[in-house]
């Protein structure tokens, strides 16, 4: 099992969280302590920043790295530490904890701070969110498993991401522009940075460096491996003409998915079966284990041939929960082609692609 380290810098009145989870790294300062330390902490890592942060450390200056082993600390917790030993002493308890050489706490590599990018935080988050839930999870291609980042014309930035089966991209205009780049950045991290930098870090800065990019603001500064490879030319796959659409509630739609993949889930191909006829849109599923479904969903405005297409229901949910916008237009070529899905309107520039599954 993978374990996960925080690296804790205690200088005078700063200090410097520090954790590397596989390709992660993060830098916070906080202005709570006055005395030199270092501590670098193996294990319950959000446990021990929260420890740290509201109770501080005092005593003599230290080096360890401690094992992958729960902590629990009250509001009255105050670690005292002696060399290579955590000694943690609660109102009922005392507990000391062996620890290990912080020379093999990993160093983070410099990156020169020069010409950022500079973005809105919430614009940046909400790009992540619309398109890294379509990276791989398979290490088969490592390329897939990041979002491929560009931008052109010093101004248009496209984000996508594809694990073959599904694809979903978004392309803004920046309001400043920036040097044009091409870099795949790990799905696994940007999840890691939407969690890290709230919504209250109005902006952040992005800078490159050989394998490296760096996001920082005022008091965080995360960085991340770039991964290498050239990432396939998912442009080509969008296809511009369409033979049959219908626009949907994205909500209704995403709850009629969620009924039907229930029973999906117990048939051998995990489909459901999308039915356009006569104007009339239906999703049925059918397992012999467990029984049927037959639905009509509703629909804003159906025009095309009629179409009977199977997909996974999973796919087709994920994307739903990634649009924020009232109402979807889903266009279709044939039951063998992918189909894909904007927001209606489309002026955020959003298109997503699901690919079908051939069924007898």
């Amino acid at each position: 099992m993978k374990k996960s380290m925080l690296g804790i810098d205690i200088g005078t009145g700063s200090i410097k969280l520090v954790t590397k989870d596989q390709c992660v790294l993060i830098d916070t300062a906080e202005n709570v302590f006055e005395n030199d330390h270092f501590i670098a902490f193996d294990g319950m890592s959000e446990i021990f920043k929260t420890a740290v942060k509201e109770h501080g450390i005092r005593n003599k200056k230290v080096s360890l790295i401690l094992p992958d082993e729960d902590l629990y600390f009250s509001r009255t917790t105050l670690p005292l530490m002696s060399e290579k030993q955590l000694k943690v002493n609660l109102p009922y308890e005392f507990s000391k904890i062996v620890g290990k050489d912080a020379d093999q706490y990993p160093r983070i590599q410099e990156i020169a701070a020069s010409n950022p990018l500079v973005l809105e935080t919430k614009l940046l988050k909400q790009l992540i969110n619309e398109t890294a839930f379509a990276a791989s999870v398979q290490e088969s291609r490592p390329i897939l498993t990041g979002v491929h980042f560009v931008l052109s014309d010093n101004k248009e930035l496209k984000t996508v991401a594809t694990d073959s089966h599904r694809m979903s991209q978004k392309v803004i205009t920046l309001e400043k522009n920036g040097d044009n780049f091409d870099v795949v950045i790990p799905s696994r991290s940007l999840r890691e940075f939407t969690s890290v930098f709230s919504d209250d870090i109005e902006t952040v800065e992005v800078f490159f460096a050989n394998n490296q990019i760096l996001f920082r603001s005022e008091h965080i500064s995360f960085y991340t491996r770039l991964l290498e490879g050239n990432y396939p030319d998912t442009d080509r796959l969008i296809p511009t003409e369409f033979n049959t659409e219908a626009t949907f509630n994205v909500a209704n739609l995403r709850f009629a998915m969620e009924r039907a993949r229930l029973l999906s889930n117990a048939t051998q191909n995990g489909t459901v079966k999308l039915e356009f006829k006569n104007g009339v849109v239906s999703s049925h599923v059918h397992s012999p284990e467990v029984g049927r479904v037959n639905e009509e969903i509703d629909t804003s405005a159906v025009s095309g041939e009629d179409l009977s297409i199977s997909f996974n229901p999973t796919y087709l949910i994920e994307a739903l929960k990634a649009i924020d916008s009232e109402q979807v237009v889903i266009r279709f070529i044939s039951s063998v082609r992918p189909f894909t899905l904007v927001p209606e309107g489309n002026e955020q520039g959003f298109i997503q692609l699901i690919t079908p599954v051939r069924t007898n």
